[in-house]
């Protein structure tokens, strides 16, 4: 009987995705899955060591996994016109965000996150430094970084906490490229073979169109893990990063992912070009 470990953010939106599977709600014949939570940056370090079967990664870190893993075609998550938001204790200068951005410290929530390299596309010129993405927040309002990074729930509640919005990041992504910006996809390790994989790809998708389908159900297994967000804004979360992508990337959502990783060689902050591949069902 294979046992499958499959591993996600501790947060609404994958809490949302993963819950039908978790629960026992879909058929899945003889598979069984151990559900695994951690932060992005702690799963793409476990993906470098080729230790789970199944992961939640950054796009950015994909770069590094792509011979050992594939790219699931189902459970990502994209922003169309929005994404990771860059905030700070002021309101942003009336002119010049973006040069206004250089020379600051920024603090991130991992070095290999999307959001990350989406930044040093943004804005090169900038001192990083790492926290936990549940902390940035705290860290900009304590003086210890002039900027921070949000990713996950931060990008809805930051102004609670008397934060100023400088630049969406998915916003500004969207008119240089006229592209949804992919964040985080899941993937699939390759030595599990053609045939289980295959199945894995299906109860993950079934997964997502459950919680699609009984919204009301998922959205209360979610809230658990949205961080202080009242039901409103764990409704408006879930949508924004599980959607028609979430279902399938289809091919715009393909070209985005294609584009991302393309822009981080060319600006290189990748080590190659590489071209993702996706499992087809």
């Amino acid at each position: 009987m294979p046992r499958i470990r499959v591993a996600h953010s501790p947060d609404s939106d994958d809490a949302f995705m993963f819950y039908a599977l978790a629960a026992g709600k879909i058929d899945t014949g003889d598979r069984e899955y151990e559900h695994e939570l951690a932060d992005i940056e702690t799963l793409n370090q476990r993906a470098y060591a080729g230790d789970l079967e199944v992961t939640a990664v950054s796009f950015h870190a994909y770069a590094y996994l792509h011979e050992r893993y594939a790219l699931l075609p189902h459970g990502a998550s994209i922003g169309d016109q929005y994404g990771p938001r860059l905030v700070a204790r002021e309101p942003p200068p009336e002119a010049d965000v973006d040069g206004a951005l250089a020379g600051l410290v920024v603090a991130i929530p991992g070095e290999r996150t999307t959001a990350t390299l989406v930044l040093r596309l943004y804005q090169p010129d900038i001192e990083t430094v790492v926290v936990p993405f549940d902390r940035v927040e705290d860290y900009v309002l304590n003086g210890h970084a002039d900027v921070g990074l949000l990713i996950h729930e931060g990008q809805l509640t930051h102004a609670d906490r008397g934060l100023h919005l400088w630049r969406d990041l998915g916003e500004w992504w969207g008119k240089e490229t006229g592209l949804p910006l992919p964040l985080g996809g899941n993937v699939v390790r390759r030595d599990l073979g053609a045939e289980l994989i295959r199945l894995v790809s299906r109860d993950l998708r079934s997964s997502i169109v459950w919680g699609l389908e009984h919204r009301a159900e998922a959205l209360a297994h979610a809230q658990q893990y949205a961080r202080g967000m009242d039901a409103t804004h764990t409704d408006r979360f879930v949508a924004m990063y599980v959607n028609d992508y979430t279902v399938d990337y289809g091919p715009r959502g393909r070209e985005a992912v294609q584009r991302l990783l393309h822009e981080g060689w060319r600006a290189g902050h990748l080590p190659s070009d590489v071209r993702p591949e996706f499992i087809e069902d």
